[in-house]
């Protein structure tokens, strides 16, 4: 019987998935392919190196726009293209400028129309009386 090799992915997809920015992860990290067993135990149990990027950041752009409370086309529409540490989220949320307002509102209004649609596809699947 033939021994099986773990399956593997690349440092930048398993960045992805621990919703970390590679280029702030450690050396060994970015270098080596990730198996999917070594996968699931950063997810159950962070290193202090994962939990301290997940906490302070450099945050990947999907991270930071979740933060935001906008989409990553509203980052890039409000300039922001490179990854932003928690300390440099909080202080754009404190000083609220124009284009953060105007992206939060839009996204905002997409949610309410999203949300209205699901309701109307949801009322016309119940079968009528």
């Amino acid at each position: 019987m033939t021994q099986k090799t773990p399956q593997t992915m690349k440092p930048a997809t398993a960045a992805k998935k621990l919703g970390i920015y590679l280029p702030a992860a450690p050396a060994e990290f970015q270098e080596n392919p990730v198996s999917r067993d070594a996968l699931n135990e950063l997810l159950t149990n962070p290193p202090q190196w994962l939990q301290d990027l997940r906490e302070n950041g450099p945050h990947p752009r999907p991270v930071v726009a979740q933060k935001l409370n906008v989409s990553i086309s509203g980052l890039a529409r409000g300039g922001i293209t490179e990854a932003l540490t928690t300390a440099e989220i909080e202080a754009l949320m404190a000083d609220r400028p124009e284009w953060l307002q105007a992206e939060r509102a839009s996204m905002a209004a997409v949610r309410v129309e999203e949300k209205r649609v699901k309701d109307q596809q949801a009322k016309e699947k119940q079968p009528k009386a």
